[in-house]
């Protein structure tokens, strides 16, 4: 049950200090005050966790699951060079843990939570929670900040390139997580860094996954963020992601969803300061009764700020997705170029894609646009195909590899874009089987 004395229960058990004891109460209360949220809420109008069974499942106290053993596949190398750090996690408990010389030498910090809070108590009391991501945005970001364990630091000092990619894997073994990433680049700094999440296919009953993602990026700062999920389809994923950019800084964000029973999502770039830049990159698959929900904003809170959003998804059986986008321009924000689109690609009929992009512009010097279709797999694109000699399986693969090309090749390691395909082949096969 998610009570007081769980909370206590778990800093203790931590050997928290008292501030983030008292930061973890605080929201807590949040979460005692802020309804559940129903089909009656508009960001919730097509998303139906009636079936949740929260209380059920409970917090992750002790981290009883730490010791199960993890998929090999884990700290697989993903970058194109030697990851210059490299963090497994098993239900909030860190399993194995690497920082190479080279990149601790440059004084950045790359640690998992628990540690940070330790070692780093004035930067994480100044970041955590308190710029990005806010406990009381809603149900479940207070009962992350009330319950959150394990999950990845990183702060990257002023001026400091680091040397080499850095690798975060975050396994759901116990049936609950609530890991936190929380990225910080200082002015000049630049980063680039992967975060992996998975769970076994084969296990019963409801598991949950409460996440936040807090990106930070600094003036003149550049970080490359990607996100690579596979949980098993009884995952219940709620997340609330955020990255703030300043003045001239760049965010490249990419996102590949393929995992959980249902998500739903917030993922938010805020264009901070003048001349900042930041790219959305998503893609997901859904099969058998999947539902994804992706809510995304691209706030332009300076002038001379650039965004530019690509999703896309594909549908089969009987998956649903909704992905629900805002680009916003705040008054004074002149000359800004703001761009999302949102392509879906249905395989079967029983499947169903809601797309509903929008516009709030408040500033008359702007280049704001969107985009947004669904449709189905082009039978045609297929026995064009089959008439140069290639199956039908084959075929189907490489419209469907072909449809996701643009948002793949927007991913800077091909470790990772072979990764992402391989897991787009097994959802084909999958459906193929149905043929």
């Amino acid at each position: 049950m998610f009570t007081q004395d769980a909370v206590k229960q778990l800093s203790a058990y931590l050997n928290e200090p008292a501030w983030m004891l008292e930061f973890r109460l605080k929201a807590f209360e949040i979460y005692e005050q802020l309804p559940m949220p129903t089909i009656q809420d508009e960001a919730w109008r097509r998303t139906n966790i009636r079936r949740l069974k929260l209380d059920a499942i409970g917090p992750s106290v002790n981290g009883d699951a730490g010791q199960v053993a993890y998929p090999a596949t884990l700290s697989t190398q993903l970058a194109d060079v030697p990851a210059g750090g490299e963090l497994v996690m098993v239900d909030g408990v860190v399993k194995s843990y690497r920082l190479s010389e080279e990149v601790a030498a440059q004084g950045v910090i790359f640690c998992d939570m628990s540690t940070a809070v330790a070692q780093h108590p004035e930067l994480v009391q100044k970041y955590f929670m308190t710029t990005a991501v806010l406990p009381d945005e809603g149900k479940f970001a207070a009962l992350h900040a009330a319950f959150w364990r394990g999950g990845t630091f990183i702060y990257v000092p002023k001026n400091v390139k680091v040397a080499a990619p850095l690798h975060t894997a975050l396994w759901n073994a116990g049936g609950k997580t609530f890991t936190h990433t929380l990225v910080v680049l200082d002015t000049g700094a630049e980063a680039v860094f992967s975060d992996e999440y998975g769970s076994p296919k084969d296990a019963n009953g409801q598991f949950l996954h409460n996440g936040a993602v807090e990106l930070l990026v600094g003036d003149n700062a550049s970080l490359t963020y990607a996100s690579i999920q596979e949980f098993g389809d009884n995952m219940w994923q709620f997340s609330h992601e955020r990255g703030r950019v300043g003045r001239d800084g760049k965010l490249d964000w990419i996102l590949s969803i393929m995992g959980t029973g249902l998500i739903k999502a917030f993922q938010t770039s805020e264009l901070d300061g003048a001349g900042s830049w930041a790219r959305m990159s998503g893609l997901f698959f859904g099969d058998k009764r999947q539902h994804f929900d992706l809510d995304t904003q691209q706030n332009h809170n300076a002038p001379r700020t650039t965004s530019d959003l690509l999703y896309k998804g594909a549908l089969k059986h009987q998956a649903r997705s909704v992905w629900q986008g805002m680009i916003k321009a705040l008054p004074g924000s002149q000359q800004i170029d703001g761009f999302q689109a949102n392509r879906n690609l249905l395989l079967e009929d029983t499947a169903r894609a809601d797309s509903i992009p929008g516009l709030e512009i408040e500033a008359d010097d702007v280049r704001c646009t969107h985009a947004s279709t669904v449709g189905n797999l082009d039978p045609q694109e297929v026995f064009y195909l089959m008439s140069r000699g290639i199956t039908r399986e084959m075929a189907v693969r490489m419209v469907v590899q072909g449809f996701f090309d643009p948002v793949m090749q927007r991913i800077p390691f091909e470790g990772v874009r072979l990764r992402i395909a391989d897991q787009i082949s097994e959802k084909v096969g999958v459906w193929r089987s149905r043929l």
